[in-house]
């Protein structure tokens, strides 16, 4: 588009811009890969199945087991790469979520945007990496501008999680949901 439609690149600045956008998502697919192979690790060693049994363990409030996983999502999303981590924990934890009357489409969005915030939190936030070799930024500065953002996301997660009707609402008009 930019070489023949817009006309603000140049046939000879080709390559150098290929060679940029491998770089780029060179680092991400590292972390990416990384993660995968942890997610691996940690399916073969049966820690999400422990994880499941240990929530289920400690309590049957409703409340406090959302809470409990909420947290774990947090965590995970920021040190497993999110595709990894909703193939190994769905199945696990879709019938807890079940089991304490949470409707599947509501945790799917839980789950969703626990990751996505994840996935922007520092350390290992996979999305953080890209911002950085985009724009050129430190990565602590770019750590720094992205806490206001984290916040908000975490109060809109906690207002999902709380009131169903908030994801639930559409599904409803729509004639799926249960």
């Amino acid at each position: 588009m930019s070489l023949f439609v817009y006309k603000e690149v140049d046939a000879k600045s080709l390559p150098a811009i290929a060679f940029n956008s491998v770089l780029i998502c060179s680092t991400v697919l590292i972390i990416i890969g990384t993660s995968a192979g942890f997610g691996r690790i940690l399916t073969i060693s049966q820690v999400p199945v422990r994880i499941a049994e240990f929530i289920l363990g400690i309590t049957t409030n409703t409340y406090l087991i959302i809470f409990m996983i909420n947290i774990m999502l947090l965590i995970v999303g920021t040190f497993m790469e999110t595709n990894a981590s909703i193939i190994i924990l769905v199945p696990i934890l879709l019938p807890v979520i079940q089991q304490i009357g949470i409707h599947p489409i509501q945790f799917g969005v839980i789950m969703v945007l626990n990751l996505a915030i994840g996935f922007i939190t520092p350390p290992l936030g996979a999305n953080l990496f890209m911002a950085v070799q985009v724009s050129g930024i430190k990565f602590d500065d770019i750590a720094k501008g992205i806490v206001p953002w984290i916040i908000v996301l975490i109060i809109v997660l906690a207002l999902i999680t709380v009131i169903p009707a908030l994801t639930l609402w559409l599904p409803n008009i729509l004639g799926v949901a249960i």
